[in-house]
């Protein structure tokens, strides 16, 4: 069980939010939006890993592993009684206890229990997984029942091409009609527990449609519901990773997925060429890490490789999120250019390293970000003359300081960077936040920000040094500040002065034409 609860925390906290699904593959599952599912952690029953990429799949019947081999094994954990799954693929072992005359008045108790077995009915099992998910996370966690219809009369989801039980159809509909009396048991036993179960469908006990799931997770219900209210205005909301993966994949696909789920539109990571922009001095000085003694160990130990990149560079692609990395040094621009990234970032540490800079600015074209954390007027003058062929030049206020006091947020710089792009169509404005919260945050989309910067950290380490203003993913922190953040985009709206669907007069005109 040891083994397990580390495996499921692993796998819980790559996700910012308190949410899972349990996906069957009813009909109905093809009615919810995709990017639904990544919003939180997904438990695949049987072969339903077809539907959407799921995190967990559980299964005992030999037919399952046929499915799965053809779908290509696609989940990161399988839980499951058989010896069938290939030795490479990451696998629990529990045991299957079938359901009999004699037994099926022990189904509930075991799922009271803390056993973890692979019950017929695997939905139960799925839910005690869930149960387990929100004792590593010690918080309570929302579950969705999606594509459990408890009808064969509606088929399966159209994402299952081929059937490959062998079970006839009338065995198939005693089966699943008395899987749904289990489920009403389990939203009464599960009342007051660690998880809160919420069945989406249209049976009598269903709390939510499709379509009212969607519209309370789906970004993409969200933004044509917004895009009417707002007219396109959309802010891009970038997870500052920095160095905080550790060179760890691992760690970084945690970070990326959780990212993604908290609604961040990019990830952003760092690279620099450790030799060259540390002093030997530096390098060499001792530093407590579990990589070595010297910050020479330390810092070399931080640094993605070109396979790490290339790692990530297909992880964002498969969730669909964008990603780019701030240059320190040329030897990284140049480096970088291998992965023809759409944009690249310059911080504020290196606004005195002029050369660096002029190079970039003879050699790139592309998007370009930079911040502006301990620069001035003169600075914003020298980079609009040096960047001048830049195709978009994201011009971020910030301020160096970590934490940023309130008073030196200066957030109405951003509105004079909103000033300068209606004049040069090239910029646009943005804040990179240094700063507790989202207050200031929300401020600068009202400023005319249309990129926000937020750095996101996984976790605690004792010997890790973090800025105190990092998000950390493990939580909803980062989840609650885009969502402050969208809120403000809605707020601000257009600036097109229109009559809105939710005025009317008070007192009419007669005479009015």
């Amino acid at each position: 069980m040891a083994d397990i609860s580390t495996r499921l925390g692993d796998i819980a906290s790559t996700y910012g939010t308190d949410t899972i699904f349990i996906l069957g593959k009813g009909a109905s599952a093809d009615q919810i939006e995709g990017d639904v599912f990544d919003r939180g952690t997904v438990i695949a029953i049987n072969d339903a890993e077809a539907i959407a990429p799921a995190d967990i799949t559980v299964f005992h019947a030999d037919w399952v592993a046929d499915a799965l081999k053809v779908n290509g094994w696609r989940s990161r954990l399988y839980i499951t009684s058989s010896d069938l799954v290939p030795v490479a693929t990451p696998q629990v072992r529990v045991p299957y206890v079938p359901q009999t005359q004699e037994s099926s008045d022990l189904v509930m108790q075991r799922f009271l229990s803390d056993d973890l077995v692979v019950e017929d009915v695997m939905f139960l099992t799925a839910l005690k997984i869930a149960r387990l998910m929100a004792r590593q996370r010690g918080r309570t966690q929302k579950v969705y029942m999606v594509g459990f219809d408890f009808s064969t009369e509606t088929g399966y989801s159209s994402a299952i091409t081929h059937d490959f039980s062998s079970s006839s159809e009338a065995e198939k509909s005693a089966k699943i009609s008395i899987q749904e009396f289990f489920l009403l048991n389990a939203l009464y036993f599960a009342r007051g527990s660690e998880i809160e179960i919420e069945h989406v469908g249209h049976r009598p006990f269903s709390a939510l449609s499709p379509d009212q799931l969607n519209e309370r997770l789906s970004r993409r219900v969200a933004k044509a519901e917004g895009n009417r209210k707002r007219e396109g205005l959309h802010v891009d909301i970038i997870a500052e990773l920095t160095t905080n993966h550790f060179g760890d994949r691992g760690r970084l696909e945690r970070m990326v997925r959780s990212a993604k789920a908290g609604g961040a539109d990019f990830v952003k990571v760092q690279k620099r060429d450790v030799e060259t922009f540390y002093t030997p001095e530096q390098l060499a000085s001792p530093y407590r890490s579990p990589f070595g003694p010297t910050f020479r160990d330390y810092r070399h130990a931080l640094e993605l490789s070109a396979d790490d990149f290339n790692f990530l560079d297909g992880l964002c692609q498969e969730l669909e999120i964008g990603w780019f990395a701030s240059l320190l040094d040329q030897q990284s621009f140049q480096f970088m250019l291998q992965f023809d990234p759409c944009m690249i970032k310059l911080p504020s540490t290196i606004s005195e390293h002029r050369n660096y800079l002029e190079f970039v600015g003879r050699n790139y074209s592309k998007g370009l970000i930079l911040s502006t954390g301990m620069t001035d007027e003169r600075y914003e003058r020298w980079v609009l003359e040096n960047f001048a062929g830049m195709s978009t030049f994201y011009m971020l206020q910030c301020n160096s300081a970590y934490p940023t006091p309130l008073h030196d947020c200066d957030v109405g710089v951003v509105r004079h960077y909103h000033d300068l792009s209606q004049h040069d169509p090239r910029i646009v404005p943005g804040y990179s936040s240094h700063d507790f919260g989202w207050l200031a945050s929300q401020l600068a989309v009202a400023a005319g920000a249309r990129m926000i910067e937020k750095h996101v950290k996984l976790g605690n380490t004792e010997w890790a040094h973090f800025d105190a203003v990092a998000v950390d993913l493990e939580t909803g922190a980062f989840r609650e500040f885009v969502d402050h953040v969208r809120e403000a985009e809605l707020i601000v709206g257009t600036d097109q002065k229109r009559v809105n669907e939710s005025e009317h007069h008070k007192y009419s005109r007669a005479d009015a034409a």
